[in-house]
């Protein structure tokens, strides 16, 4: 068992960094140019604010293991808009100047992971509430 609780916290902290990194650099990139990005692509501009600021907020909650379920919910539903909306067309390994959707499909699994997970008991969601 306690096998399987360190491969859940190494997975839960590496997909939180992952996406904490990513909400992060959507803001310090200048989050003007998420918004121009997702208005080319025919989303809503104000959605890059939702994305970048559910990926850093969220990345915290997951390292710190609060929320998880939730969190891999919302991390899912991201990964699956970016897929469908910005990387199926480039394909798997995309088209040899852009990345395809190989990285948000694993991104993907690894949150959906979490909405069904047990909570791990090195998480302060579990610290907390039993």
């Amino acid at each position: 068992m306690k096998n399987k609780e360190i491969g859940k916290v190494i997975l839960r902290v590496v997909l939180g960094i992952t996406f904490f990194i990513h909400g992060l650099s959507k803001f310090q990139g200048g989050i003007s140019n998420t918004v121009g990005y997702f208005d080319s692509l025919g989303i809503p501009g104000f959605l890059a604010y939702a994305v970048a600021g559910i990926e850093l907020i969220g990345g915290i909650a997951l390292v710190l293991g609060i929320g998880t379920r939730i969190i891999g919910l919302l991390f899912g539903v991201i990964m699956l808009g970016a897929i469908f909306t910005a990387k199926l067309s480039l394909g798997f390994l995309g088209d040899g100047q852009m990345a395809g959707y190989e990285l948000e499909l694993a991104l993907f699994a690894m949150s959906v992971y979490f909405i069904f997970a047990e909570k791990s008991v090195f998480s302060l969601e579990h610290k907390l509430f039993n």
